[in-house]
């Protein structure tokens, strides 16, 4: 099983978290700067403490040089990954 999610990754958040939906995308807050994949290995931290996977298991799919991207996270379900979305943003 696989779980996907759109995601607006915030750079330089005071922060690691989620502030909600934008569209079809959630937006994730990470502290660490867009510098040298700084916030890409932050996001796919975020996603692996916060859903008790490896960080292997946390890919980015899409947008590795953007702030839009596609996250997959193998095995844990889409209902899961949504659950785990919505109690973070609040």
């Amino acid at each position: 099983m696989t779980a996907r999610a759109a995601i607006r990754v915030r750079p330089r958040a005071a922060v690691n978290g989620v502030a909600g939906r934008l569209g079809l995308e959630w937006k994730v807050l990470v502290a660490a700067p867009a510098i040298e994949d700084g916030a890409n290995q932050a996001c796919v931290e975020f996603f692996a403490r916060g859903l008790k996977v490896p960080r292997h298991a946390v890919r980015i799919t899409a947008g590795r040089r953007s702030r839009h991207k596609r996250i997959e996270i193998e095995g844990i379900t889409q209902e899961a990954l949504e659950g785990f979305l919505q109690k973070e943003s609040g």
